[in-house]
């Protein structure tokens, strides 16, 4: 089974929450369960990780290749 982690990135825990005419209503909650549906459909199991501290995601994608992860999904949010 393939293995994915999927980064999200500051503030992304907030939407749905803030801003809504900006960022919309569709909380991140709901986009983890829609990511996690399509990697049932597809044989992949997806480690899901948010954080607003660049440090945290860093270490995050190294510790990626020891977890023998095959793919890195990520929304960098206010990183890009």
């Amino acid at each position: 089974m393939k293995k994915i982690l999927v980064i999200h990135g500051p503030n992304l825990n907030l939407l749905g929450q803030r801003e809504q005419a900006v960022y919309g209503k569709v909380t991140l909650k709901a986009i983890n369960a829609k990511l996690e549906k399509l990697a049932n459909q597809n044989h992949a199991a997806l480690e899901i990780f948010q954080s607003n501290h660049e440090g945290e995601i860093v270490d995050a994608i190294g510790q990626a290749k020891k977890n023998q992860t095959q793919g890195i999904l990520i929304n960098p949010a206010a990183y890009t």
